[in-house]
């Protein structure tokens, strides 16, 4: 991959640098968007210093070392540590991520580290999801049937039925993969992205649901799901290997094979 640089007409400015301590016997530098709206300021890359002698192999670990050890007022967010919470996407290295599955030494040099491109920052690397996370409420992301299971016993479903959503059910909701997509960028109030198609295709494959054909008529629109042009970003992002552009397709072959 091509270093990452930022454009000649940005408007971030070079932030503090703080060096490593004394005694470090194995630095690498981390360069971190900086921003906080209530102050008015434009954002800054602010620089670290990291002694990785005494750090965990993660970029995660490097960001929670500086937030404990060297600047407090660092902003991110992170839970689970372990790629399941989906808590600590960003773009790291110019490709949206998880902070705590990226090993530091994949990236040669400089690390740096911006907030997921192309929605509203809270402050630093935390951005705004609420557009993201309403488009998922609208999916209604929940089994809907009408058929009860018998008395104290589960809805069943064979092997095969069940390897249908592998592949789907995986999906933590980083939504690196929504925001590495140029159409989610331009047309993200109405197009649903990567993410959310996948979730939605993922109850419209479950053999338990009945209301696949609500839900197909719900995406049959221009923006909902034709603005996806399969230009792969977003399986290429996945941080935990799934192909949404795929789903989008299986979304797709559905609508035509119910009018066929």
């Amino acid at each position: 991959m091509a270093e990452f640089t930022l454009p000649k007409n940005s408007k971030i400015g070079k932030g503090k640098h703080y060096p490593a301590a004394d005694g470090a016997t194995k630095t690498k530098k981390f360069s971190i968007y900086r921003y906080n709206p209530d102050t008015g300021e434009n954002p800054r890359l602010d620089s670290y210093e990291v002694d990785l002698s005494t750090c965990g192999p993660m970029v995660l670990d490097a960001l929670i070392k500086i937030k404990n050890e060297i600047d407090t007022t660092v902003t991110f967010r992170r839970s689970c540590r372990e790629g399941i919470c989906g808590s600590c996407s960003m773009n790291i290295d110019g490709t949206n991520t998880l902070a705590c599955l990226k090993p530091i030494e994949d990236v040669k040099g400089e690390v740096k580290i911006f907030p997921l491109p192309h929605l509203p920052v809270i402050k630093d690397l935390v951005p705004d999801l609420s557009v993201p996370y309403a488009q998922y409420k609208s999916i209604k992301p929940w089994l809907q049937s009408e058929t009860k299971p018998v008395a104290g016993k589960e809805f069943l479903q064979s092997e095969a039925e069940r390897e249908k959503v592998d592949g789907l059910w995986e999906c933590i909701l980083c939504f690196s993969c929504s925001t590495s997509c140029p159409s989610y960028w331009w047309n993200g109030d109405k197009y649903l992205g990567p993410a959310v198609l996948l979730q939605a295709y993922r109850w419209i494959e479950d053999s338990r649901d009945e209301a696949t054909g609500e839900r197909l008529d719900d995406l049959e629109d221009p923006f909902k799901l034709y603005r996806c042009h399969t230009i792969m970003n977003c399986t290429n992002t996945c941080p935990k290997g799934l192909n949404p552009a795929k789903a989008i397709a299986g979304i797709k072959q559905k609508l035509v094979e119910r009018t066929v």
